[in-house]
């Protein structure tokens, strides 16, 4: 196969959940020296953005995205280890979770996949996440952005906490809050002061790309 060929197969695996296709055209890549980088972009998150489209337009559920990816991290872990050091020296800073007290994490995987597909380097935090741990991996990783999910109006007011805390800290200028979830709404961002808030994991990344675009 030629280099249009091995990219184009491992964007449709991708949409069309082969992980061992994936695999396969990974490995090909790699045989044709084909740059990692440009294989990841050009191929699998060419391939993952066409599956974000299909969600948008309700043509694909999570449980087809969430199998998407699947076939997206076959591919990635073959090309990784044959990335250069500095590939993603520049990438934006994402700390996210599902707040203390809430164990529901598929919306928020979504947006962890997504973002990852994006070029954003994002520090998991994963679920029932202690509101303080939010901002202790901010500070220590430097992130620009804090992402925050919950499905569970009992735990919404933990986003406040987490917003006043970056405040305490005095780093609050320095990192764009967003959150999500069920039973959030604008509103609710507004009332807490968060700075962005996302329906869905697309809108969560078109609007943090949005977001960096308008401040480059």
């Amino acid at each position: 196969m030629n280099k249009q060929n091995i990219l184009d197969a491992l964007a449709n695996a991708v949409v069309e959940m082969d992980e061992e296709g994936a695999q396969a055209a990974a490995k090909e890549a790699v045989a044709a020296r084909i740059e990692a980088y440009e294989a990841i972009t050009a191929g699998l998150v060419k391939g993952m953005n066409v599956v974000g489209d299909k969600y948008e337009e309700q043509e694909y559920f999570i449980p087809e995205v969430l199998l998407c990816s699947d076939a997206m991290i076959a591919g990635l872990d073959i090309l990784k280890p044959h990335l250069s050091q500095d590939y993603n020296q520049d990438a934006e800073k994402v700390v996210i979770g599902v707040v203390q007290g809430d164990t529901h994490d598929i919306g928020k995987n979504l947006v962890k996949i997504m973002l990852e597909a994006a070029g954003f380097e994002v520090y998991d935090l994963g679920r029932n996440v202690p509101l303080q741990a939010f901002v202790d991996k901010a500070e220590e990783v430097g992130a620009t952005v804090v992402a925050m999910a919950t499905l569970m109006t009992t735990t919404m007011e933990g986003m406040a906490t987490v917003v006043e805390e970056l405040e305490k800290r005095g780093i609050r200028d320095k990192v764009t809050v967003m959150i999500g979830g069920g039973p959030i709404s604008q509103a609710f961002a507004d009332e807490i002061r968060a700075d962005l808030y996302a329906a869905d994991a697309n809108v969560a990344v078109r609007q943090l790309k949005g977001r960096k675009e308008a401040v480059a």
